[in-house]
């Protein structure tokens, strides 16, 4: 019997459907927006911030690929996910008095475009 002790944590793609690589595709989307962001924000909390939450979609990117208690990624990244939508708009509207969506710029909308996309199949995957 295979323990977490014993686990093998070698890739483990067959068992991905297309839905699974949209989660992927979108979730490497959006950790590159974070990682570029936050490594031009450095050394700030607000660029730490941005660079651990880009390394946290490339940890579930890893996790899924491996098979490593895949629903539980799905379960965790959901919220992971979904409050990075409010925080962002809070922070680059609501808190600097900017409208919306007039000044969401190109990676503000493909990161949010890859998080809802992202969500969908979170939820989709979490479904099944």
């Amino acid at each position: 019997m295979e323990t977490a002790e014993t686990r093998d944590l070698s890739l483990d793609v067959t068992s991905l459907t297309g839905v699974h690589w949209l989660g992927v595709v979108a979730a490497l989307v959006t950790a590159a927006v974070h990682l570029l962001l936050g490594i031009r924000m450095l050394p700030s909390g607000i660029g730490i911030s941005f660079v651990l939450a880009g390394l946290g979609f490339l940890g579930g990117i890893a996790l899924v690929l491996v098979d490593y208690r895949r629903r539980a990624v799905y379960a965790v990244g959901i919220p992971f996910t979904f409050v990075q939508i409010p925080l962002w708009y809070y922070a680059n509207f609501v808190a600097l008095g900017k409208s919306f969506p007039a000044e969401v710029g190109t990676l503000g909308a493909v990161d949010k475009v890859a998080q809802v996309v992202l969500l969908a199949v979170l939820v989709a995957l979490l479904r099944n």
